[in-house]
């Protein structure tokens, strides 16, 4: 990328940092260190990334890894999830998924080439699910969360995030949110996970946490749920 043009893509991003919006985002991402966050919002973002889409100097910012601030990565994410081709935002993805570092940046891509594509891109979810890069595998997931819960569902999917053995916070709490929209949205198919226990212990009660708290969720649903919560050993349930 030309020297020129990064230096100009930063500057706009300084011009647009709030400081007082960087103080609380960075109490957000501890895996962010905090002299890498600006404190730009993601409408800002976006409108920026709007602007630049298919552009010149867009195609060399995609190719100038690893970029120097947060906000960077987010404009990365934001242009890759604009792409129309499908398969050439799927190598924009091979090339920088492995330099997220953050839960924010992860959960911003949503392509939108992706529900045109539903059986083309099983098997790229089952590649990332597989990886050892933490933030691959939350991105994985939460591609089936976002494309594969409603028309393009097939059970098989609510296996490929239970036979996860992964220990990092960020997944298991993916997994759980994958769960808890997948109760919502997949009663039937997902209840059966929590009734046969094969979730970890975490995730399965933080499962049950966030379906509970969901207003997709019903009354009666809710109550039946609360009684699957697994006990700590020698916790009594009031």
């Amino acid at each position: 990328m030309e020297e020129s043009s990064r230096q100009a893509i930063q500057a706009r991003l300084i011009q647009l940092a709030d400081p007082g919006y960087r103080a609380f985002h960075s109490k957000l991402m501890p895996t962010v260190d905090p002299e890498k966050i600006l404190g730009v919002r993601v409408p800002q973002l976006r409108a920026l990334a709007k602007k630049l889409s298919g552009t010149h100097t867009a195609a060399a910012f995609l190719q100038d890894l690893p970029h120097r601030y947060y906000e960077e990565d987010n404009l990365h994410g934001l242009l890759i999830a604009a792409g129309r081709d499908f398969s050439w935002v799927l190598e924009q993805l091979d090339q920088f998924l492995p330099y997220i570092n953050n839960w924010a940046t992860c959960d911003l891509i949503h392509p939108k080439t992706f529900r045109k594509h539903p059986e083309g891109l099983e098997e790229k979810i089952q590649t990332w699910l597989a990886c050892q890069e933490p933030y691959t595998v939350r991105f994985g997931l939460g591609t089936l969360l976002t494309f594969y819960l409603d028309d393009a569902f097939r059970p098989e999917h609510l296996q490929w995030a239970a036979q996860l053995k992964r220990e990092e916070y960020y997944i298991r709490m993916m997994t759980a949110w994958y769960f808890a929209t997948a109760l919502a949205k997949q009663y039937d198919h997902a209840l059966p996970y929590l009734q046969k226990n094969r979730l970890d212990p975490w995730t399965h009660n933080k499962t049950i946490q966030k379906a509970v708290e969901s207003a997709r969720i019903s009354s009666e649903q809710k109550t039946y749920l609360r009684t699957l919560r697994r006990r700590k050993a020698g916790e009594r349930l009031l």
